[in-house]
């Protein structure tokens, strides 16, 4: 047999085989298969934060080599939206996709994992739950309540709403309704605005037969499907009860507990991709949006500097309120808005002066 020609046969076959040993991820090889379910708080229409789910599962499947599944539900087909966590906890699903601040109902604590006024923007979350002990933190918190959570999203800083008439000063707030929820609806009612909860699908016909005076939805992007300009045309900014809310990936803490450790690392990777995707389409599709809505009617505004003094204030007296009465809220509290301020420390430094700049530098 010709030495030379048996060794590069043998070369090929080799490399052949070890093609098809890599061709499927390392990872499935001898693992169970499992299929789970992810209720999701959001309709499917709302592309970038249910999107998010969509996401994750599928990197999922492709890391396992399919051997994983998890099919995701939009709201209403197995839990109502706002009760995506409870079937979650209860064991009714594994997995739900939501925010940790619609369930403040049952303990203001669970604000901290997605946002409380005069937050945190979305990198200072990032940077809070995944660097600063956040994550072990509301970890804590949530083990108490069956679950374990990570990071599922962010939009970045909301608009902050749809408005019939013009704000010009704490004044034009006194008896004004309008659609907010969670703990920014106890700050503004300290500012003398009446919190209304209308679901998403009722705020247009809502703001165009008055039952309402203005609402919080989330940005540009989002909006703009809605038509909001048409009925409430004054848009402002910043919506201070939301500067960087984080959705959030729950896991049933059984499920997360007896799933082979390879799996809970494929997890908390596609959880973490999911998380920093959903900020990317916001920021690359909010742009034209905006402009899309302005040039459809909306009066972009920003709140005046009264507001936003008085609603700061208001939310310092919300938290010491709450934390006198919740131990975990306090400590909660107390822990972020220290990584917060020191997070502006930094920011207002070099990030702030360099954005100042090029916005006012931009080209036209």
């Amino acid at each position: 047999m010709d030495r030379r020609k048996f060794m590069k046969t043998a070369g090929i076959g080799t490399a052949a085989a070890a093609a098809t040993t890599v061709a499927a991820p390392a990872i499935a090889q001898d693992m169970p298969e499992i299929k789970w379910r992810c209720t999701s708080s959001f309709p499917k229409s709302l592309d970038t934060i249910y999107g998010a789910a969509e996401d994750f599962s599928k990197r999922v499947s492709e890391a396992t080599g399919g051997k994983f599944s998890i099919e995701v539900f939009p709201a209403g087909e197995i839990a109502p939206g706002l009760q995506a966590a409870d079937a979650a906890m209860d064991g009714s699903v594994e997995m739900a996709h939501t925010a940790s601040y619609y369930y403040i109902g049952k303990d203001p604590s669970w604000a901290f994992g997605t946002a409380v006024p005069h937050g945190m923007n979305a990198r200072m979350s990032n940077a809070w739950w995944y660097q600063g002990g956040g994550k072990e933190l509301m970890n804590e918190f949530y083990a108490t309540q069956g679950i374990y959570g990570m990071a599922g999203g962010n939009t970045g800083v909301q608009m902050g709403g749809w408005f019939r008439k013009e704000i010009n000063s704490m004044a034009d707030l006194e008896g004004l309704k309008f659609r907010i929820g969670g703990l920014g609806g106890k700050v503004v009612e300290k500012m003398g605005v009446v919190p209304q909860q209308v679901a998403g699908g009722d705020i247009y016909p809502s703001l165009e037969k008055g039952t309402i005076d203005g609402a919080e939805w989330i940005g540009p992007y989002d909006d703009s499907k809605l038509g909001f300009q048409k009925v409430a045309p004054f848009y402002y900014y910043p919506g201070f009860w939301e500067g960087g809310p984080m959705l959030n990936f729950f896991v049933n803490l059984e499920q997360w507990n007896a799933l082979p450790e390879a799996y809970r690392a494929v997890i908390e990777a596609a959880t973490a991709e999911a998380n920093q995707g959903m900020m990317a389409k916001y920021d690359a599709w909010n742009p034209a949006a905006l402009k899309e809505l302005v040039g459809g009617g909306a009066q972009l505004k920003k709140f005046p500097d009264d507001v936003l003094v008085a609603s700061l204030a208001a939310a310092k007296e919300v938290y010491a309120e709450i934390g006198a009465e919740n131990a975990t809220f306090k400590k909660l509290h107390d822990h972020y808005m220290a990584f917060k301020d020191d997070a502006y420390l930094w920011t207002s430094v070099a990030e702030l002066g360099y954005d100042i700049f090029q916005a006012q530098n931009r080209e036209k």
